[in-house]
Formats: C-alpha cells, sequence, structure tokens
C-alpha cells in the first residue's frame, strides 16, 4: 500500500553500493572552516573559538564522520596508537602446538579496551627478545607506525637493549609482569606474596612437604616467586630443603621432568606449587600415571588460571594473575603521557588465590 510516502534512495544504493563515507573534508566543507580547524576541535587542540567549535561538532553531527587515525594526527605529533611487544618464540610455540594460554587474549583485551575509550588503537607486535637482531626487529616497528607508547611484556621488559633503545629515542614505555628498578613504568603484582599465598594455603591444610617449580630464570618474576615460596616455608618452620625446588621454564616438558624427580623422592611432597599452568597440568600427568591421586595423595597450586586449568580434572587451585588489568593500567599511564627516564617504585595490583579440586589436607602417613 502506498501512503504517498516516497522513499529517497542514493544512486549508489541503486547501483548497490555503499554510501560513501563521511570525510574531514566534508566536514570541513559543512562547516565553513580549515581542515587543521576541523582536527584541532576533534583532538581539544588549544585557540579555537567556542563558536566554531559548536559549528564543527554540528557538522561532524549531522554527516556522521568517525574521525580517522590520519585525521587526528593533522593537529600534532601524536599517532594515537601504542605498539606491545609479546616474545615471538614462546606465542608462536604455543599457537602452533595447541597448548597456548589465555595471556595474549588477556593481555589484549585489557589494552585495546582501554585504548578505545581514548580513540587509540594497540598495535601487536611479536619480536624474539634472544635474537641478536632484537635492536633492528624493533626499530623497524617503531619507524613503520611511530607509536606514543609501548607496552612490554616478560620478559622483554627486562631485556637492556629494548629498555636502552626506547629510552634512547625518548619514546615513553611501560613494563608488564616486571617490578625492578629501571626506566619506564613498572607494572605487576607481587609474585612474591602470590607464591608465598600459595604455600600459605597449602600450610593451613596441614602440608609440610610443599615442593615448587619454578618458572624460567629469564624472567625476573621466577625470582620473585621463588623467594616468596622460600619465605613462606621458612616462616612456616618448614626450614630450606633444595631438594623440593626443581627447575622448570614453563614449558609442559619441563613440569614432567620436574614433577618426575620431585615424586622420586624417597620422602616425596605431598603438594606442589607450579609456577605456570602447564607445568601443573604436566604434575597432574605424572601424578596419574604413577597412581597418586590428586588432592588425596598430591595437592598441587597452579598460576596464572587460565582456562585449560579450571576445565582438568580436577580443576586445579591457582593464583590469578591480574593480566588484562596490568595491560590496561600500562595503556592508561601511556596515552595520559609517561616519561621514559621514570624511576619511580612499580605500580602492583592485586593478584587473587582460587581454591578449586586440585587441593586438600595431606594423606596420613603411617
Amino acid at each position: 500500500m502506498n501512503d504517498g510516502a516516497t522513499a529517497k534512495v542514493s544512486v549508489d544504493e541503486k547501483r548497490g553500493k555503499r554510501p560513501k563515507s563521511a570525510t574531514i573534508k566534508d566536514v570541513a566543507a559543512e562547516a565553513g572552516v580549515s581542515l587543521q580547524t576541523v582536527s584541532r576541535v576533534i583532538n581539544k587542540g588549544p585557540n579555537v573559538r567556542p563558536a566554531i567549535v559548536e559549528r564543527v561538532n554540528a557538522a561532524i553531527e549531522k554527516l556522521g564522520y568517525v574521525p580517522s587515525l590520519a585525521a587526528r594526527r593533522m593537529a600534532g605529533k601524536r599517532s594515537y596508537l601504542l605498539l606491545a611487544l609479546n616474545d615471538r618464540d614462546r606465542t608462536i610455540e604455543g599457537w602452533r602446538s595447541g597448548d597456548g594460554t589465555d595471556w595474549v587474549d588477556q593481555m589484549l583485551l585489557g589494552g585495546m579496551l582501554e585504548c578505545a575509550k581514548h580513540g587509540y588503537r594497540m598495535i601487536f607486535e611479536l619480536v624474539d627478545t634472544h635474537s641478536s637482531n632484537v635492536e633492528r626487529e624493533l626499530t623497524s616497528a617503531l619507524g613503520a607506525i611511530h607509536p606514543d607508547g609501548v607496552i612490554l611484556t616478560p620478559p622483554h621488559g627486562d631485556n637492556p637493549i629494548i629498555r636502552h633503545l626506547l629510552t634512547e629515542k625518548h619514546i615513553p614505555f611501560a613494563r608488564i609482569g616486571s617490578a625492578g628498578p629501571g626506566p619506564g613504568f613498572a607494572i605487576a603484582m607481587d609474585d612474591a606474596a602470590a607464591a608465598a599465598a600459595a604455600v600459605n594455603h597449602l600450610v593451613a591444610l596441614g602440608h609440610r612437604r610443599i615442593a615448587y617449580i619454578t618458572g624460567s630464570d629469564e624472567y625476573a618474576l621466577s625470582a620473585a616467586r621463588l623467594k616468596g615460596y622460600r619465605d613462606a616455608m621458612a616462616k612456616a618452620g618448614l626450614g630450606a630443603d633444595d631438594s623440593l625446588v626443581a627447575r622448570g621454564d614453563f614449558t609442559y616438558q619441563s613440569g614432567i621432568e620436574s614433577a618426575q624427580r620431585l615424586l622420586a623422592l624417597a620422602d616425596r611432597p605431598t603438594a606442589i606449587v607450579a609456577s605456570g599452568d602447564q607445568m601443573s597440568l604436566a604434575a597432574l600427568e605424572v601424578a596419574n600415571s604413577e597412581g597418586f591421586s590428586v588432592p588425596d595423595d598430591l595437592s598441587i597450586v597452579s598460576f596464572d588460571n587460565t582456562p585449560i586449568v579450571k576445565f582438568s580434572a580436577p580443576s586445579f587451585t591457582a593464583i590469578r594473575q591480574p593480566i588484562s588489568e596490568m595491560t590496561a593500567r600500562a595503556a592508561q599511564l601511556l596515552i595520559n603521557g609517561g616519561k621514559t627516564d621514570r624511576e619511580s617504585g612499580p605500580d602492583i595490583l592485586p593478584f587473587d588465590l582460587i581454591v578449586r579440586g586440585s587441593t586438600a589436607p595431606p594423606p596420613q602417613r603411617a
């Protein structure tokens, strides 16, 4: 039924083409101002009369204009981009094997959502921190996108070459999971306190033979967690027994080898704290293969709290790292403008100990 109303159809719509999006030139023409003035209004720049601001904003609203990064850059030196670096070898290995965790997902989510609040974009790059070409790789990435700041994830935050290069180029950066002194913003959880919390949970259940599987020595957080474990054991009056410490490197295979050695001890542990989810899963595999029930014969506490430890059988008691929160905080500090020579104390964000089915009181021994 035709009620007399006429539908207005553009030529592009008739031809099946998508209508053309408004550009900054369209806004300038509509408002009767220059491109630079539109850009200053978009970026809330100085020296623009209120009446002009009102005209430009009215044109933006009328045309449905969405500012592009190129338009925003016209007003000043900002690129409105942050660069996040992650370790290439470990990331690719996890993706190819299918054994990766959601660490990268959480990191991206936290950073990207925070960037979106401020009209920024976050670019993700993989860099091999072990490579002799790390300086060249990073220089190439910086030259390609000219970021306003860089987010370094472990172990990049403790790499002196990367830190020196960014400092030398006066590019603000934030170090995720790196609480040590040095330039840039340091953002971490208290890894020593987290390891101590895991030990204290097991001590409260009655455990006395508590073993620990370390992470890679390449990560500063590994040393902090080991210290937290040792301090908590000493505070509980359980002394220092080096046989209860096994050296891992966050991989599943290192967890297998560490758990096999620990469970072969004459006075074997009744509990294991593993400094990574894949190593905790490996400890569970070894326990099952050797006839030990978890948690009846052996309790296990994991770090990271990624989905693979939530849905294991039993699900793991775990330390939850504030990964997305740390990355969001890094983005916030960089967007608000940070100095590369900052060496104040780190921002320490809270962790959680989530108790699930992998921990219980120790078995009674004759």
